[in-house]
């Protein structure tokens, strides 16, 4: 399969499992010194590989290559792509709980070891800014330093990966993660795992396989 037709088989992907609706969300994936990236407002359901907008990563624009013009939130995906030479692929949803938690500006704690796939304790919550901006833009990157993925206010989620596999994993459990966290804070909170705890569960992904070194 081409990169266009692996990018539509995981937004359809992410349409099946509930974590995205209609024309919400956007893919990119890395090809070279460019991307490609799902186009603006056409429902997972209708998406062709022929569809996917052609943008270059080196310059700061939005000229695109293609039939559809790119998704309006082409500025993230590609500022995410020139400053993380680990990440290959981006996802970014509207997946239901994630989206509540970035309503509510709550960053997600260790309360699962699974977020130490995340490069840390904290799945952070970056600040508020209108899409499609480069404000939003900067602002994610600042919620991702050190991180494969955040919460985006009032908005969604965005995650980072070194493959699109790897990417669609971490949006998966990103969402369960902000999943377990509502209905705990539901029941009245949860116990948070220390620093420590997650660093030694990330030690034990090195050799497990889940987490990827530099990730």
């Amino acid at each position: 399969m081409s990169i266009a037709d692996d990018i539509v088989a995981a937004c359809k992907r992410l349409e099946r499992e509930g974590l995205n609706r209609g024309a919400s969300g956007n893919i990119s994936v890395r090809d070279g010194n460019e991307m490609l990236i799902t186009p603006s407002g056409v429902p997972y359901d209708q998406l062709d590989g022929s569809m996917m907008a052609r943008m270059s990563l080196e310059d700061d624009g939005g000229e695109w290559e293609g039939t559809h013009k790119p998704s309006s939130e082409w500025r993230f995906h590609k500022d995410i792509l020139r400053n993380r030479p680990d990440a290959n692929a981006v996802v970014h949803t509207h997946a239901q709980f994630s989206t509540i938690l970035a309503i509510a500006r709550k960053p997600i704690p260790a309360i699962h070891y699974m977020i130490a796939a995340f490069g840390g304790p904290e799945i952070r919550v970056s600040d508020y800014a209108l899409y499609g901006t480069s404000e939003l833009s900067q602002n994610i990157l600042k919620a991702l330093n050190g991180r494969s993925g955040c919460l985006m206010a009032n908005h969604g989620m965005v995650v980072a990966g070194k493959d699109l596999t790897r990417t669609m994993w971490l949006a998966g459990e990103l969402e369960a993660l902000a999943h377990q966290y509502y209905h705990a804070l539901a029941i009245g909170g949860g116990h948070i795992l220390t620093d420590a705890e997650i660093e030694e569960t990330a030690r034990g992904f090195e050799t497990y396989g889940v987490q990827s070194k530099g990730e």
